[in-house]
């Protein structure tokens, strides 16, 4: 679930990337003992998915599983044929319910009879996406884009191509081990410290060695992207950019900057400290274009969308996600009194700052 929407520019010395470069589809890197590296295809602009297998006693734990199509099942049993054959899964863990993380669990848990673990909120979220496409909700969420000043054939296709790709899932395994914020994950020698965050998604699981100094930071922080914190129709009051905001400082406050940062996309790299400072720098600089672009005239979040998102030529797939980080820029600003509504009699929403 990603549009991935902005690169932030790197200008620090205190960022460093031990790996510039990735493994190729059929291959597997060793980054750290017991550590293994894997990176899987994704079919939109942000192309690619990180997968890592923990060493487990006599098998491996996997993180995240690849996206729901025959593509990333043929790349698994090319996996399986070559560098990881005779490996077993011991078990699954999922960060979060994005179709490119949590697509082929219910593939791989039946393929190797192992255990599945996902936080609730997750687990229960990626039920909800896999039975989402009822008729009431496609009526919710054309009044949620219309609200916002989107036009009926951009609606349109919001509701249509724009979101079809959370469906791209095998059906999620029936039953799943529950990982929960504060508790401890031993995985083979290691034991994890589990963090769950919200704003990317409801309750995202990352884990933590303090030990080996080794934070799997799943998509909560990436080495050189902005992962997308949105808005949808199922909780249009959301401020899910404050809540991502409020996670990030508290990584900030537990980690220290010599951790090596293993994220969801991208490359491993240390500088964790300076990297959440430019992404909640990168969200505020967002804010502020906001707020001089409702300075003088009251606008829709449709109006606002490219404001923020100018240098984009957006398909309906990037509109849809650029709308919902639009609305969470919006709502957060709201929220902390920068922006106003205005109101008049079509029901559309306007917001001037405050």
């Amino acid at each position: 679930m990603h549009s991935k929407t902005d690169a932030i520019k790197i200008t620090s010395d205190d960022l460093r990337y031990p790996w510039e470069s990735h493994p190729g589809q059929d291959q597997v890197v060793e980054i750290a003992p017991g550590l293994l590296w894997i990176r899987l295809k994704l079919p939109f602009r942000l192309n690619h998915v990180n997968i890592y297998l923990l060493a487990d006693g006599d098998g491996w734990a996997m993180v995240d599983t690849g996206f729901g199509n025959e593509a990333t099942i043929a790349a698994w049993e090319a996996l399986f044929a070559g560098p990881l054959a005779g490996k077993t899964i011991s078990r699954v863990i999922v960060t979060h319910a994005h179709p490119d993380h949590v697509g082929q669990a219910g593939w791989i848990v039946e393929r190797f009879r192992c255990p599945f673990y996902m936080s609730q909120i997750e687990y229960l979220s990626g039920v909800y996406h896999q039975n989402r496409r009822t008729e009431e909700r496609i009526v919710n969420s054309r009044q949620f884009f219309r609200r916002h000043g989107m036009d009926e054939a951009i609606t349109a296709q919001l509701l249509g191509r724009g979101q079809d790709y959370l469906k791209k899932t095998v059906p999620l395994p029936a039953a799943y081990r529950r990982l929960a914020h504060g508790g401890e994950l031993i995985i083979g020698a290691r034991t994890f410290r589990i963090i769950t965050g919200a704003g990317h998604s409801p309750d995202q699981v990352m884990l933590y060695c303090a030990a080996d100094k080794l934070f799997l930071s799943a998509d909560q922080v990436l080495s050189k992207i902005s992962p997308n914190v949105s808005v949808w129709a199922h909780e249009p009051e959301e401020n899910s950019l404050g809540a991502y905001l409020s996670s990030l400082n508290g990584l900030a406050e537990l980690l220290p900057d010599d951790v090596l940062v293993v994220p969801g996309h991208g490359v491993p790299f240390y500088g964790v400290k300076t990297r959440i400072r430019q992404l909640s720098d990168h969200h505020e600089e967002r804010c502020q274009m906001i707020a001089v672009a409702c300075g003088e005239v009251a606008m829709t979040s449709a109006e606002l969308v490219p404001v923020i998102f100018h240098k984009h030529v957006l398909d309906a797939h990037q509109t849809g996600f650029a709308a919902g980080e639009l609305i969470a820029h919006v709502n957060y600003m709201l929220a902390h009194g920068r922006l106003t509504v205005v109101h008049k009699p079509d029901g559309i929403l306007r917001f001037k700052a405050a």
